[in-house]
């Protein structure tokens, strides 16, 4: 049995359980974050409602599409040009709205527990509606460039232009991976900080429940993003080292298992979120 049919047996079970429990999970968040008055008016529950919103759409693009070409050995985005150019805006577009929000979440958390009054007029949702905005734009711009560098070579769709290949790869490192588990981590020990020092919790709207969500929050954002970043950076510094077939194959294994992952991080993190 080959590594390259275990990985394609995996994409195709482990995909189809978290393509269903994924659009499930988003799914039931994003009608309860945007039916209950409530929570429209909190900045948090905002962002983990354009984040759910987010994810059901990044899952249906890619997940279906992973399942599709592990299932039939076809991948249309090798073969058709229009697909190939649409999983690749949607690629620089969806993934760093959905992290950014994580982010966003977090330090909206950080703001409401915060002891200083000032601080916390900092968590309001006029701003909120703002700066997710101002995300979506961003990362609808920074979309459009992968539309305009990929094409279909040798039956791959791939970035044939260096500069855009080399600015990727700091991309998916700094941008998708390190940052994000940076800000996170950061601002979850923050706010544990915050509540552990607070002594009035309820005026604060922080208990119990919001130190296990930044906790889970931070661990799942570590074993679902690091290992993929490190893998990226591992395949950038060994490019220029010549490969056998096994060697390939053996990384083409990681590779696969590793992004099959980072799917926890789009399926599981937002149902863990317990809003006060």
């Amino acid at each position: 049995m080959s590594l390259t049919y275990i990985a394609n047996q995996l994409t195709i079970y482990f995909g189809s359980i978290f393509l269903v429990t994924g659009l499930i999970g988003n799914g039931i968040n994003t009608f309860i974050f945007s039916s209950v008055d409530t929570y429209r008016r909190n900045p948090c529950t905002f962002y983990c409602l354009i984040a759910s919103i987010n994810n059901i759409l990044y899952i249906l693009i890619n997940l279906i599409a992973r399942i599709t070409a592990a299932l039939y050995n076809v991948d249309l985005t090798d073969t058709s040009i229009i697909w190939c150019k649409t999983r690749a805006f949607f690629a620089a577009f969806l993934c760093p709205i959905s992290l950014s929000c994580s982010c966003l979440a977090i330090i909206d958390q950080f703001l409401v527990t915060s002891p200083n009054v000032n601080i916390r007029r900092f968590s309001n949702i006029k701003w909120a509606h703002r700066i997710v905005l101002v995300v979506i734009i961003v990362w609808s711009i920074h979309g459009i460039f992968g539309p305009v560098f990929y094409n279909i070579s040798s039956l791959r769709c791939i970035s044939l232009n260096v500069s855009y290949v080399t600015y990727s790869t700091i991309y998916v490192i700094l941008i998708v991976c390190a940052i994000p588990v940076s800000v996170m981590s950061l601002f979850g020990w923050l706010t544990y900080r915050n509540i552990s020092r607070t002594i009035i919790l309820v005026r604060l709207r922080a208990d119990h429940q919001l130190v296990r969500m930044i906790l889970t929050e931070v661990i799942l954002v570590i074993i679902s993003i690091t290992p993929y970043g490190i893998d990226i950076t591992y395949r950038t510094i060994t490019s220029g080292i010549p490969k056998d077939i096994d060697r390939q194959t053996k990384e083409s294994f990681a590779t696969t298992v590793l992004t099959l992952v980072t799917y926890l991080y789009y399926i599981v993190c937002w149902n863990f979120y317990e809003i006060n």
